[in-house]
């Protein structure tokens, strides 16, 4: 049977696509456990978010649907998530947008850092995101599974972390395995880490 992305219309995002990929991220992060509990108000976490995707656009591995219902943001290989500025930033943005969180949040998000793997070159997902407007339909899947076969072109590994638990199966399904699991401080939520092994 035919899978469904190839009846996708999927390219690359441009650098002139930053704010309709953010809005999308924005919309789908909106429900996501690991991120509500690291951010739990809306402009904080879209601004983090923003920043993710503003680095991601570096490179030429972002992928959207045709009319932004759905986005993928991959980082390369040696490639990093935020553009250094942000990086550098990033523990006083922490500090001014958690309060007394502070410690708490950036020794979580210090773990995601320390738990990504670094035996071999590899591409991360940092982010796959389908718009409130969009859910339920599968579109979000097709777009990574079209994003995979580019990956299985190029014989090349890939991982993500999966913030909320119900979407594990959907990653096993094309490939992924979990190779860990987190718990948030104070009885929080998990996330898991997956590994897709090159094809």
């Amino acid at each position: 049977m035919a899978s469904t992305y190839q009846h996708l219309k999927i390219s690359s995002a441009l650098a002139a696509d930053a704010e309709r990929i953010s809005a999308v991220v924005a919309s789908a992060f909106s429900h996501d456990p690991i991120w509500r509990w690291l951010f739990p108000q809306d402009s904080a976490r879209n601004m983090i978010l923003k920043q993710i995707v503003s680095g991601a656009l570096r490179y030429p591995w972002v992928y959207k649907t045709e009319n932004f219902e759905s986005v993928a943001v991959w980082i390369p290989p040696y490639g990093s998530e935020m553009l250094p500025e942000h990086e550098q930033q990033l523990p006083e943005t922490i500090k001014t947008l958690t309060g007394e969180r502070a410690e708490q949040v950036s020794e979580f998000i210090e773990l995601f850092e320390k738990i990504h793997p670094q035996t071999e070159p590899h591409y991360y997902l940092s982010l796959l995101a389908t718009h409130d407007d969009y859910r339920g339909r599968g579109l979000g899947m097709a777009l990574l599974e079209e994003n995979l076969a580019r990956l299985d072109e190029m014989h090349m590994p890939a991982y993500l972390e999966s913030s909320n638990p119900a979407n594990d199966k959907r990653y096993q399904a094309v490939g992924f395995e979990p190779i860990g699991r987190y718990q948030a401080p104070n009885n929080g939520p998990t996330f898991t880490a997956m590994w897709r092994d090159k094809r």
